[in-house]
């Protein structure tokens, strides 16, 4: 499977069969996705144009991530699906998908069935029955070691993260060296600093203030500078 790239030029070719639904998404002749279900109970008796039609539906829902808002063609074998959006007599299912189909920038072709081989084999493909066999514990010896493990209970510690003097002195002598000239043009981000605003007056808003441990606050946080490794330091203290 191929990564799609960008959201154009997506193709998407659908089919049905009285077993299962198939699609295949295809870009610039790189497959993106395959997928396919089993019908339903209600499905199987479904005509022939509706489970063609329900395929197309399938197909746009799962992809809706790659295909909503874009244009893309969808290629199905059934050729009077080409004309679907302009027939009057349909049933409510049909009414249904076609407000569904008007979501979407979309394209409806013909493409014979012989020539649509990968969706046509994913219809076909019928998934087998769950099977449960009967196997003597005594030769299950991994899953019925497992099932007698006893799992510890998961223990929460609560992490209570104390910033003390020291580290407020750090962020002081931090603030003070980055301020100076050597390091000034690396520290000021948008121009917070007040000896290096070129217009104080209309960035007075986002400017750095004093708090009252003497440290530089941005609306009641304190600035953390690149400088050292201050930021290192609180990291480690937080985990």
């Amino acid at each position: 499977l191929a990564l799609r790239e960008g959201s154009e030029d997506f193709v998407a070719y659908c089919d049905a069969s009285i077993k299962c639904l198939g699609a295949v998404l295809m870009q610039r002749d790189k497959v993106i996705s395959y997928a396919s279900r089993q019908l339903k109970i209600h499905e199987k008796h479904y005509t022939t144009h509706d489970l063609e039609l329900g395929a197309v539906v399938f197909a746009l829902k799962i992809w809706r991530h790659y295909l909503y808002g874009t244009k893309c063609t969808v290629f199905t074998d059934r050729k009077s699906l080409q004309h679907i959006l302009n027939q009057k007599d349909l049933n409510m299912r049909q009414r249904r998908w076609l407000e569904f189909l008007s979501d979407y920038d979309c394209e409806i072709c013909y493409h014979p069935g012989k020539e649509n081989v990968v969706a046509d084999a994913l219809s076909m493909k019928e998934r087998e029955p769950l099977r449960i066999h009967y196997h003597p514990g005594k030769a299950n010896v991994v899953a019925d070691a497992l099932s007698r493990k006893e799992q510890e209970p998961l223990r929460v510690r609560a992490l209570v993260m104390n910033i003390s003097l020291d580290l407020s002195k750090q962020i002081l002598n931090a603030q003070t060296e980055a301020r100076k000239p050597k390091n000034i043009k690396n520290e000021d981000v948008g121009g917070m600093l007040v000896e290096n605003a070129k217009n104080p007056e209309v960035i007075r808003e986002q400017k750095l203030e004093p708090c009252v441990d003497g440290t530089q606050c941005l609306n009641g946080r304190s600035w953390l500078p690149c400088y050292g490794d201050l930021r290192t330091v609180i990291m480690y203290e937080s985990h």
